[in-house]
């Protein structure tokens, strides 16, 4: 990567990650010295951020750190559902290749492995989330359509929309867990889907799929003080 998708991968990395305050200033010459780069990267990330929706700029030419309703994280997240449920379509409509089979059947077993402890452990947590983007990317790849696979990335680059950011918080609940074997769930019945090229039933399972995400946000946000402690990003969230 260059020095300029650097710095803009670490800038986003630390607003998601609440590093910053909701409404906070963001100093470039700070920022700078944090990242061990010049103003001129900084100031392009910042910009970059500010068309993805992270930062906004102020009356003094600045940029400060958004915050996010509740409606504004769900919306994309159902925003996400309908992108991902037009590429499962696509995908079962074109043929399922025996690359990708094999691959989402790599990702179906893995996941049927990981959630099999009881309780999860953090280290099958990880695993089950690595997974789980993986499935999705497979999925999106597939789909061959450039322009849906560049809206999702530009959607996916808001608090909480992404397939993986909203997986329950490390298990910790037996409700967490539950929630996590129906979406796996989802995962296979969206494979047989596919592979039986049903595109109008893969479109509405990749759609409902995201309904794990909005529950989660909604307890996450009923548990916010244990939700900061695994999910910083969450105070980006102000609202009820």
């Amino acid at each position: 990567m260059s020095l300029q998708e650097t710095v803009l991968m670490q800038l986003r990395d630390l607003v998601l990650r609440g590093e910053f305050e909701p409404g906070q200033r963001l100093a470039e010459q700070q920022l700078a010295e944090r990242l061990g780069a010049s103003r001129t990267p900084v100031r392009a990330a910042l910009v970059t951020l500010e068309q993805e929706g992270l930062v906004q700029a102020n009356d003094t030419g600045g940029f400060i750190v958004r915050q996010f309703t509740p409606r504004e994280v769900t919306d994309a997240i159902a925003v996400r559902g309908h992108l991902e449920g037009m590429a499962a379509r696509l995908v079962a409509e074109h043929g399922v290749s025996r690359q990708l089979q094999g691959d989402l059947r790599t990702c179906l077993d893995d996941g049927d492995r990981l959630l099999a402890a009881n309780p999860l452990t953090l280290e099958s947590y990880a695993a089950y989330a690595a997974m789980n983007d993986r499935f999705h990317a497979l999925v999106l790849e597939a789909c061959g359509n450039r322009a849906l696979q560049r809206a999702v990335a530009l959607n996916d680059k808001l608090p909480f929309a992404p397939a993986s950011a909203m997986l329950p918080m490390q298990g910790t609940v037996t409700l967490d867990r539950d929630w996590m074997l129906y979406a796996h769930r989802q995962h296979h019945m969206l494979f047989d889907a596919l592979q039986r090229g049903e595109g109008a039933r893969a479109q509405a399972l990749a759609a409902e799929h995201t309904e794990v995400a909005q529950m989660n946000m909604r307890l996450a946000l009923e548990r916010r003080a244990e939700s900061e402690r695994v999910m910083p990003g969450i105070r980006l969230v102000v609202g009820a």
